[in-house]
C-alpha cells in the first residue's frame, strides 16, 4: 500500500494560500523572528494547511509508473479496448472477435505515435542542452533499473557510505595544519551579502525546477504557485539568513537515495550504489540566493579555475574535450610526442575536507558574513537513508558536500582549485571536468 492525496487536482491554490497565511503571524512580525523560528514556523504552516485540506489516505502500489505519453484520450482508448475483450471473452462471437482486434490495432498504433511524439519533443527542448539530450537517449538505449531488492535496509547503505568515506579520509596522510601555505591577500573582498527585492526572490522560487522530496511540506509545484501571496515571508526569510551569515537548522536536514550506478550492475550489492542527496526545495532557494551572489563575484575578479569545464555556464563536456584535443594537436604541430593521464576521485564531493575549504574561501577573498553563511551551511549538517518503504536513523555529516545540492558543485570546485597548481609546478597541463581531471604531458 502507498499513501496518496486523493483531492490534490481539485485542490483550489487560492484555498490553501488564505488557510497558510491566516495561521502565520503578519509579515512584520515575522520578519524579527530568528532564522531559525520563522524557518520553522512557515513550514510548520505549510505542513498544517496542506494536511488539513488535503489529507492522506491508502491505495495499492503501482507496479510501474505509468507511461508519460499516456494522455486522457489514450487512457479512454485503453479503457474501451478492455471492455471489448472482456466482451468478446464472455460471448465468443466471431464479430465482437474483429471488433477487439480492430480496437486493439486503433490503440497500437496511436500509442506508437504518441510516443513517438513525445521523445520528438523531448529532443528538441533538449536540443541546447547536452546532459538532458544524453539522459533522453540513455533511457531509450539502456535498459531500466532493477527494482530494489528486499535483502538490503537502510541501515546497510547509511553504514557503507559512512564506511567508504571514512575508510578514504584515514588513508589521507595525517597532518595538523590543514590551512595550507599563506596566500597573498586578494585585491577584492566579499564580506557580505546584498538583501534581495521581493521580485528577485520570486524569480529564484520559479529558476528551479519544482522537484518535491519527503521533506518538503507541500508539492513544490504548489509552493510555486502560492509563492506570490508568501512572497513577503519568503524574502524576510531569505535575507535574514543573507544578513545573519547562519542557515536554519531545518534547511540542513538532506533525505539520501541509494542510486544504483549502472542498470547492468548486481543490485543486491551495496558497493555499486552511489548515495543522492534529496533536498527541500525551499533551501535550494535560499541556495540560489548565495549561488548567484558568490557567481558574481567569482567572474567578476576571475578567480575561477579557467580550465575547470564542469558546473560553469557556457562550458561543457564539449569544451572539455575540445581543450584535451587542441592540447594534443599544439603538441604534434611541435613534433612532440604526449601523454594523456585520466583520473578520477572516489567519492570526490562526500570527502571535502571542510576546514580546507573554508580556508580557501578566505584566500579567495571571501569573509565576514559571507564566510559565516558558508560555514554555517557545511556545520550541524545530519542525513538519512531511505529505502524502499523505510529510513534510517540520522547521521551527522562533519565531511563533502552534498550531492544534489545547487551550492554544492561551486564549493566543490573551489575546493578543488589548487589542484591546478600543483599539477602545472610539475609540468604538467590538465583540464577537469567536475571530479573528473586529465593530465597532459608533451
Amino acid at each position: 500500500m502507498v499513501l496518496r492525496r486523493p483531492n490534490l487536482r481539485s485542490l483550489s491554490p487560492a484555498t490553501l494560500s488564505s488557510s497558510i497565511l491566516s495561521s502565520l503571524p503578519s509579515a512584520q512580525t515575522f520578519s524579527n523572528l530568528s532564522p531559525d523560528f520563522a524557518s520553522s514556523t512557515l513550514l510548520s504552516s505549510l505542513s498544517a494547511s496542506f494536511d488539513f485540506l488535503c489529507p492522506l489516505s491508502s491505495r495499492p502500489a503501482r507496479s510501474s509508473p505509468p507511461a508519460p505519453w499516456l494522455d486522457d484520450s489514450l487512457r479512454a482508448h485503453r479503457t474501451g479496448l478492455r471492455a471489448a475483450e472482456r466482451k468478446w471473452r464472455k460471448t465468443r462471437l466471431p464479430a465482437d472477435l474483429a471488433s477487439f482486434h480492430s480496437l486493439l490495432s486503433t490503440f497500437s498504433s496511436s500509442v506508437s505515435a504518441a510516443k513517438a511524439t513525445f521523445y520528438h519533443s523531448k529532443f528538441q527542448a533538449s536540443a541546447s542542452n547536452p546532459r538532458k539530450l544524453f539522459a533522453t537517449f540513455s533511457s531509450l538505449l539502456n535498459p531500466p533499473p532493477p527494482p530494489p531488492p528486499s535483502s538490503l535496509t537502510a541501515d546497510d547503505f547509511v553504514n557503507h557510505f559512512e564506511k567508504k568515506v571514512d575508510d578514504i579520509r584515514s588513508s589521507f596522510a595525517k597532518s595538523s595544519d590543514t590551512a595550507g601555505p599563506a596566500h597573498t591577500a586578494l585585491p577584492c573582498a566579499l564580506t557580505s551579502f546584498s538583501p534581495l527585492s521581493p521580485d528577485e526572490i520570486s524569480r529564484l522560487v520559479t529558476a528551479g525546477r519544482p522537484t518535491t522530496c519527503p521533506l518538503d511540506p507541500i508539492p513544490s509545484s504548489l509552493l510555486e504557485t502560492i509563492s506570490g501571496d508568501l512572497l513577503p515571508y519568503l524574502t524576510s526569510l531569505i535575507n535574514s539568513s543573507l544578513t545573519a551569515g547562519y542557515v536554519p537548522s531545518v534547511f540542513k536536514r538532506a533525505r539520501v537515495a541509494p542510486l544504483l550506478k549502472k542498470p547492468t550492475l548486481d543490485p543486491s550489492d551495496v558497493n555499486n550504489y552511489r548515495p543522492v542527496s534529496l533536498l527541500s526545495f525551499l533551501s535550494k532557494t535560499l541556495e540560489r540566493a548565495v549561488l548567484g551572489q558568490h557567481s558574481c563575484y567569482l567572474s567578476q575578479n576571475d578567480l575561477l579555475d579557467p580550465n575547470q569545464s564542469g558546473f560553469k555556464t557556457g562550458h561543457s563536456t564539449e569544451t572539455a574535450l575540445l581543450c584535451v584535443t587542441e592540447a594534443f594537436r599544439t603538441a604534434k604541430a611541435n613534433s612532440l610526442s604526449s601523454a594523456l593521464i585520466l583520473l578520477d576521485l572516489s567519492a570526490a564531493f562526500d570527502t571535502v575536507n571542510h576546514q580546507i575549504l573554508l580556508s580557501t574561501l578566505s584566500e579567495l577573498g571571501i569573509s565576514g558574513a559571507a564566510h559565516a553563511w558558508i560555514a554555517s551551511y557545511l556545520t550541524g549538517r545530519s542525513y538519512q537513508v531511505a529505502w524502499r518503504e523505510a529510513v534510517s536513523a540520522p547521521r551527522a555529516l562533519t565531511t563533502g558536500v552534498p550531492q544534489g545540492s545547487v551550492l554544492g558543485p561551486l564549493l566543490f570546485s573551489l575546493y578543488t582549485k589548487s589542484l591546478g597548481s600543483v599539477i602545472s609546478s610539475h609540468g604538467l597541463s590538465y583540464h577537469c571536468y567536475a571530479d573528473d581531471t586529465q593530465l597532459i604531458f608533451s
